[in-house]
Parts: C-alpha cells; sequence; structure tokens
C-alpha cells in the first residue's frame, strides 16, 4: 500500500480529510488484499439490518411502552427506509474530501448512537429520532460499501468481497426475526436494542482495527448523479433493477398471509419456512461471487427469471406444502446473488463514479421496495395472495425481459465497462 505524508498528519487524523496528494489505496491494487476489512464491514451490515427489521418482530411491546397504536410503531420502518433514501443520495457529495475510513467509522458510530436513543426513549419522539439516525447510518454506509470493497481487494476479487459483505443481510434477517422473538420475551424489546448496541459497538472497534485509509475518488458532486444516469445502458440497467428488486418484495412482504392463506400451515410453520429462506439465502449470497465472476450478464437476467418461475409455481400449487416449501427456499437462494450481481454491474459499468453510482443503487432499491410492497398490498387487497404473487411473476419476468433482451453490454470478469462515458 503507498502512502504519502501529509504536512499535517495530527491535523488529518483529527478531522479525516484527505490531502489531495495523498495516494492511500488505488483501485484495483492487485498486490494486496484485506479480507480482514471485509469482514469488518459484513459485520456491521448484520448490525444494521438487524437495527432495521427488529421492529418488526417487536411491534407490540414498543408500542404498549410507549402509548401509541401499531401502526405508529410501525412507521419506525418507513422513517429508516425514507431517511436512508435521502442518506444514500448525498453521503458522497457531503464527504466528498474525507478519508472513506473515517466515513465509514462514522456511520458505524450512528449505529451504536441510534441503538441507545431507541432503547433508552422515554417518548414515541426520542424513539423515533433514534430511527432516524439509523437511516443516516444505514443509507450512508451502503453507498459506501460497493466502492470500498473495490478498494480493498483486487479487482478480481471484488464478487468474492461483495457476496461477504452482502452475506451480513442474509444473517441480519435470520437473526432478526426469530432473535428479536424469543430474546424480546426474555430481556424485553428494550434490552434487545441495548443487545444490538453492543453488537454494532464491537463491529466499531473491529473496524478501527483492521480498515485502511482510502483515498475519496470521483466528483462526487450531485450533478454527477444525472450525468451518470445520462450515459449509455444506465438507465435501462437501473430500470431493470428497479424491477427486480420491486418484484421480490411484492413477495417477500406478503408471503406470511400466503403461506397461511393458501397452503394452510401455522405460525410454527411460518417460522420454519422463513427459515429455510434465511438459511438458502446465505448459501446463494456466498456463491454468489463465483456464479457473477463467470457470467454477470446471465446472473442479472436468469435469476429473476428463477424467481418469476418460482412465484407461478407457487400460484399453481400452493396448496402443496413440500412444492411451497421448496420454492420459498429457492427464492432465498435466488435472491441472495441479487444484490451481489447488481452492485457487482454498478461498479463496472460506472467505474469512475463507483461512490454516486452506489448512491443512485441505494436510492432506487429504497423506492422499489416501498413501491413493490405498495403494489403487493393492493393485490392483496383486490384479489388475495394469489393475486399478490402473480404481480410479482409478471413484474420479475418483465425486468427480466428487459435485462436479457436490453441490457447487453455488460462488462465480464472484473475489467471496467468502456461504454460509460
Amino acid at each position: 500500500m503507498k502512502t504519502v505524508e501529509s504536512d499535517d498528519p495530527m491535523s488529518e487524523a483529527m478531522t479525516g480529510i484527505v490531502p489531495e496528494d495523498a495516494l492511500l489505496i488505488e483501485t484495483g491494487d492487485e498486490t494486496h488484499a484485506h479480507w480482514g476489512a471485509v469482514f469488518s464491514l459484513s459485520l456491521s451490515v448484520v448490525g444494521f439490518i438487524i437495527a432495521e427489521l427488529l421492529p418488526v418482530s417487536l411491534l407490540t411491546p414498543i408500542a404498549a411502552d410507549l402509548g401509541v397504536t401499531d401502526g405508529m410503531a410501525g412507521q419506525a420502518i418507513t422513517t429508516t427506509s425514507l431517511m436512508a433514501l435521502f442518506s444514500s443520495l448525498f453521503t458522497a457529495t457531503v464527504t466528498h474530501r474525507y478519508d472513506r475510513r473515517s466515513v465509514v467509522l462514522f456511520f458505524a458510530v450512528v449505529l451504536v448512537a441510534s441503538n441507545l436513543l431507541v432503547a433508552f426513549a422515554t417518548n414515541y419522539v426520542m424513539f423515533l429520532a433514534g430511527r432516524v439516525l439509523l437511516g443516516i447510518g444505514l443509507g450512508g454506509f451502503w453507498s459506501m460499501a460497493a466502492a470500498i470493497s473495490t478498494r480493498l481487494v483486487p479487482a478480481s476479487m471484488v464478487p468474492q468481497a461483495l457476496s461477504i459483505i452482502f452475506g451480513g443481510v442474509s444473517f441480519g434477517m435470520v437473526a432478526a426475526g426469530p432473535v428479536g422473538s424469543f430474546l424480546g420475551g426474555i430481556i424485553g424489546w428494550r434490552g434487545i436494542f441495548l443487545a444490538a448496541a453492543v453488537f454494532a459497538f464491537g463491529g466499531l472497534c473491529w473496524q478501527s482495527l483492521v480498515l485502511p485509509s482510502i483515498k475519496p475518488t470521483g466528483h462526487a458532486k450531485l450533478s454527477t448523479l444525472f450525468e451518470i444516469l445520462r450515459r449509455p445502458h444506465i438507465g435501462v440497467g437501473m430500470g431493470g433493477m428497479m424491477l427486480v428488486f420491486g418484484g421480490h418484495f411484492v413477495f417477500f412482504t406478503y408471503v406470511r398471509p400466503f403461506l397461511e392463506v393458501v397452503t394452510g400451515v401455522n405460525g410454527h410453520g411460518v417460522s420454519s419456512m422463513l427459515l429455510a429462506f434465511g438459511i438458502a439465502n446465505i448459501i446463494g449470497t456466498s456463491l454468489a461471487g463465483g456464479l457473477v465472476r463467470k457470467s454477470l450478464r446471465y446472473s442479472l437476467g436468469f435469476t429473476p427469471l428463477l424467481m418469476a418461475i418460482l412465484a407461478t409455481a407457487l400460484v399453481a400449487g400452493g396448496t402443496s406444502l413440500v412444492l411451497t416449501a421448496a420454492c420459498v427456499a429457492g427464492w432465498g437462494f435466488a435472491f441472495g446473488l441479487i444484490p451481489v450481481a447488481w452492485t457487482t454491474w454498478g461498479t463496472r459499468t460506472v467505474a469512475d463514479e463507483i461512490e454516486s453510482m452506489g448512491g443512485l443503487q441505494v436510492a432506487a432499491i429504497q423506492a422499489a421496495i416501498t413501491a413493490g410492497a405498495g403494489f403487493g398490498g393492493m393485490l392483496l387487497d383486490a384479489s388475495g395472495p394469489h393475486g399478490a404473487f402473480i404481480g410479482s411473476a409478471v413484474v420479475l419476468y418483465l425486468g427480466a425481459a428487459i435485462i436479457l433482451l436490453t441490457l447487453k453490454a455488460v462488462p465480464e470478469n472484473g475489467e471496467a465497462a468502456s461504454y460509460g462515458h
């Protein structure tokens, strides 16, 4: 790793600002792989996902303790999502002069603070303030994750690094529901958030030890976001990505009503199937790096096609317990590839503005999640669980068609796209 001494090292250490002439970690450094740093980022991902999803399993006790309705307590998810959307768009611009190590550590501190604020909230306003902090940290961290991963390992190993980082999503999803529900009955919802703060603090300590200094790249201006969207293939790719994530959340948000009404399983059965989904998702994420390296385009296009086929199979044969269990697990495996594949696409197609592209992708995914959940809810109310799953299949078939038929200029094997300018 190449470094250049600063004229004022004490000032740099205190502010985190990187001197203009500093050469810290270069993109695609073929001689260094900071796997410890990659795993430390994955630990923070677990912490962010757990904190984001805990209110789902703790909704009733939170509402009762704070003296609000379940619906008001549920706004914790919406508040976090909206703040994450805005944070993801503006993080690269606001922090464009700062060492990326300092930025990541800042968001790790925000994660700890948000959990503590929620745990000690004496009223609803304090509770929401903690969730606002979480959204700021969540959106900012995700907007940096892809860019940082390209600087920590050789270019050819980026898909593997992304699969490790996004593996934290799978572990977080598996842990948040069962662990939150089980331990919440023992130590209370405040105790759960205190435990989440301790977990996040552990991640912060690890990152402070293993994360190297990383020089910011790109121009990171607000106008850069619009310039990226005007590049060839980017608009089509972003549209396809939003359809894929939106189609997934039409399915995933309303999988429980389908399992209960159509398949006829009880609460224990639902938990078992969701656990199988999570385990399969972990496996899919762990294999995503190798599959993406073999063919990014096919990973982008055929994975949503597989998910659409699974949704169709559930509509046709969802009364079969065995078929439903296989399809739900298969869906979990397939979705494990999606974040890794699309993040890899972003780092390769906009290699010169990875941080801004990361912010755009996070914002687009947050918008797709909101739209998908809303669209699925309307279909559920109009025609039941079958309607929601049919809608999911249609959206995913459309996304797969757009990706496979129109998104043909996809860079492979770790090489950046040549059509980006």
